[in-house]
């Protein structure tokens, strides 16, 4: 008798891509590859100061040697958290722990939405709600971000696109791809569309540390929205994924709040999935880790401005409805090419070793690149002009 695995087990994984084929190929040839896609800082020398981090487990040990767990996360840890907040008035009570944001998206999606309901979610997007969705059996759904109009939410689509299934919408500010930060007008019209259908926000906020040209990040839970789930994390702030640690804040009604995590308290409590040395170091982390941070988002803005010197003289015929957004936040841009994507993408990574995406990895049409800004400053703006050239239907 043949073994049975779950339908999601059959569907998932599948040959590698032409992209990725040729990438391997490459590297097993011993070429350099430039990548654009990973967005790791770590592989570019930016990590958390390693004595320092090491002083800050030492302390952590000693309160994490003996098991006492909290189906939130300790105490110490989530009120240094809250205190991130500050402007917010988050209390310690409205935090939940979590191994990463996207587990913190799993636990959302499970806490609002039955197997075949639906979740809203901008598009463009990143493919990791995607499988999330699957993985609860959710149904996506999606709403326009306008690259007309540098990327703004279209408010309309949005409230055409909810259905009696609509459960939660999710915001993305400061967005990956597309480098859009939603800005105070647009998230008063989310909030809105929130309340009129009784709807919670799910606000991923992890590139919040890292904005081009704008003083504050307008944040989801500043609205009226009746309830809004907050996500962040030290993989990006801090530049420590390897940490593992992130959280889910939660605000709006009270009553709402309350059994949220009432309910959000059972689920964790199932797993306790986060290190306790990892949630013990959480207070050392924020008020040791500022000297870094700083240095760490100068150096994201160098590359952005690389990025930025490279592709000055990409221009596209408004005639043809092309423009360049140039990203307000994150690690990452996405610009439109006149020749076709995925020749394009194969194109720079077979003859200049630069490894973009293709825009339909994200579903972004027409044709587009996807690229990260996140490497050797000295190398990108040479690397942007080559991305420049590629987009050019010659």
């Amino acid at each position: 008798m043949k073994m049975q695995f779950s339908q999601l087990a059959e569907e998932l994984g599948g040959s590698t891509n032409p992209l990725y084929t040729l990438r391997d190929k490459l590297q097993d040839q011993g070429e350099t590859i430039v990548d654009l896609v990973r967005g790791s800082v770590n592989e570019h020398g930016i990590v958390f100061p390693p004595d320092t981090l090491r002083d800050i487990f030492a302390e952590a040990m000693e309160p994490a040697r003996r098991y006492r767990p909290d189906s939130f996360g300790q105490p110490v840890a989530r009120e240094a958290i809250a205190s991130f907040y500050a402007d917010l008035n988050f209390s310690a009570e409205q935090i939940l722990l979590t191994p990463g944001t996207s587990l913190s998206f799993l636990y959302c999606f499970k806490l609002l939405a039955e197997v075949g309901d639906e979740i809203i979610c901008p598009r463009p997007s990143y493919p990791l709600f995607d499988y999330i969705a699957r993985i609860c059996g959710v149904d996506l759904t999606h709403y326009r971000l306008l690259e007309s109009s540098q990327w703004s939410i279209d408010l309309d689509h949005l409230n055409d696109q909810i259905s009696t299934r609509t459960r939660a919408i999710v915001l993305i500010s400061p967005h990956n791809p597309t480098g859009m930060v939603a800005d105070d007008e647009q998230l008063a019209g989310v909030a809105e569309i929130a309340q009129r259908y009784n709807l919670p926000i799910i606000a991923d906020e992890v590139f919040s540390e890292f904005l081009f040209g704008i003083d504050r990040l307008p944040r989801p839970a500043a609205t009226e929205a009746p309830l809004v789930f907050t996500l962040n994390g030290f993989s990006k702030m801090f530049a420590l994924p390897g940490m593992k640690l992130g959280w889910l804040a939660v605000s709006g009604d009270a009553a709402l709040v309350r059994k949220s995590l009432q309910a959000l308290e059972m689920i964790a409590d199932t797993f306790l999935p986060v290190n306790e040395i990892v949630q013990f170091s959480v207070p050392g982390i924020f008020a040791r880790g500022r000297a870094f941070q700083q240095s760490y988002v100068a150096w994201i803005g160098q590359c952005h401005k690389e990025a930025m010197a490279g592709l000055a003289n990409l221009e596209f015929s408004l005639d043809l409805g092309l423009d360049f957004n140039r990203p307000r936040g994150g690690f990452y841009i996405t610009v439109p090419s006149l020749a076709d994507e995925d020749e394009a993408a194969m194109a720079l990574l077979g003859g200049h070793r630069i490894l973009t995406h293709p825009g339909y990895y994200y579903d972004i049409e027409p044709d587009h690149l996807v690229m990260t800004i996140v490497n050797d400053p000295q190398t990108l703006a040479e690397s942007f002009r080559i991305i420049a050239q590629a987009t050019k239907d010659d």
